[in-house]
């Protein structure tokens, strides 16, 4: 997702390529101001509260939160005698985190010496974000990790054929699937359940949690496990997908005009984690 996550141009399995005379380094990391003013919640007390957020990106993570340690609860934070090394910037000291009478262990960390090229992050602190009650941007609350301003999803219409079988049974067919392009992903195609055989569709247990649509829920087809999802309630900026279903290509037979589709390489979604005590009817609240 984004520079970083997936396929974005900083992911070590990066689709693009960047046109320069001299290879790169395989790992870049890019940092830059998050422009918005970010909060922590932990033990219900606000313990950062920043407008001078840096994130961080690396390859393969999520964008980190880094606020300066003058915007940070000088209580909220205990120094312990856990010292690991980051491989790009450095030993990172971990911290105890306090507020009134709950502390949680290596909860947040800083880079205690970070290279020349990265000084920017010196007396700068981030925070674990499962470890935290809440992270917020003014008083709304975020969802999963840092927004990452380079996450895009755009959603079209066409009236392409799309078809779905599951050995000689036709699972779905429509001439007005919806196309939903997300950054870092291989164009993924949705169809209205009314153009769908449902009783093909067997609901599993267990979801996952997208922080750009939602919850996600999952259909075993025949003997094919997690072949379809869909997000049946889907956030309203994704709104337009709501309640349809997609379908695994290396799970299931899908052809568009004909064609048979396959996963592209890298596509294989890594599912995210909800956030330490956020419940399904809260996502779904957001």
């Amino acid at each position: 997702m984004g520079l970083s996550w997936q396929q974005g141009p900083l992911s070590t399995s990066a689709i693009g390529h960047f046109l320069t005379p001299e290879p790169l380094p395989r790992r870049l990391l890019f940092a830059e101001r998050l422009r918005r003013r970010m909060r922590v919640r932990f033990n219900g007390e606000w313990i950062a509260d920043s407008e001078n957020v840096l994130l961080l990106h690396e390859p393969g993570r999520y964008p980190v939160a880094y606020f300066p340690r003058a915007d940070v609860d000088p209580r909220a934070l205990v120094e312990s005698d856990k010292v690991t090394r980051h491989q790009d910037l450095g030993d990172t000291a971990w911290f105890t985190v306090r507020a009134g009478d709950r502390t949680t262990e290596r909860a947040a960390w800083q880079l205690t010496a970070p290279p020349g090229y990265a000084a920017e992050f010196e007396d700068r602190v981030a925070f674990a974000w499962r470890a935290m009650d809440a992270f917020y941007e003014e008083d709304e609350r975020v969802l999963g990790h840092a927004a990452d301003a380079y996450h895009r999803i755009d959603i079209r219409t066409t009236s392409r054929t799309l078809e779905v079988r599951s050995g000689d049974a036709v699972v779905a067919r429509s001439e007005r699937p919806l196309v939903l392009y997300e950054s870092g992903f291989a164009p993924r195609w949705y169809v209205p359940r009314a153009d769908i055989d449902e009783s093909l569709l067997r609901p599993v247990e267990g979801q996952t949690f997208c922080p750009y649509k939602g919850l996600c829920d999952y259909y075993d087809i025949g003997s094919a496990h997690r072949a379809a999802w869909s997000y049946r309630d889907a956030y309203s900026e994704v709104g337009r997908i709501d309640g349809m279903v997609s379908f695994e290509p290396d799970q299931v037979e899908v052809r568009l005009d004909g064609r048979r589709l396959e996963i592209e390489p890298g596509q294989k979604v890594v599912a995210h984690g909800v956030d330490r005590g956020l419940d399904a009817e809260e996502t779904r609240a957001r």
